[in-house]
């Protein structure tokens, strides 16, 4: 006779279905929203679009809340790169106008 150990208890694997069928829900909502904000946007109800994207933006981020809890904790990193490649246009902004008007100041005499 060999027994088999069950990983879930029969009660237990019908709760997870249920939270399963709670999140599907949650993702087709959040899918039917967009889609519909989108067909808003394209018939010209801007505000109307806009309010039915955020609204289908706040459901997809009540689904992927993992998701968003790294972007929003890698969010800092990419911000900081961002700002460094700023600072560096704008050196290479400031040290262009030098070489200008050294240019000018040649090509005057």
């Amino acid at each position: 006779m060999v027994v088999v150990p069950l990983s879930k208890s029969a009660s237990n694997a019908g709760g997870s279905c249920a939270n399963g069928a709670r999140m599907n829900l949650v993702r087709i909502a959040a899918a039917g929203t967009l889609a519909a904000s989108g067909v808003l946007l394209v018939a010209g109800k801007r505000r109307a679009g806009l309010v039915t994207a955020v609204s289908g933006a706040a459901l997809v981020m009540l689904d992927q809340q993992e998701v968003v809890s790294k972007w929003w904790n890698a969010l800092p990193a990419y911000l900081e790169e961002i700002q460094g490649m700023l600072f560096r246009a704008q050196c290479a902004v400031e040290d262009l106008s030098v070489q200008g008007e050294k240019l000018r100041r040649v090509l005057g005499k």
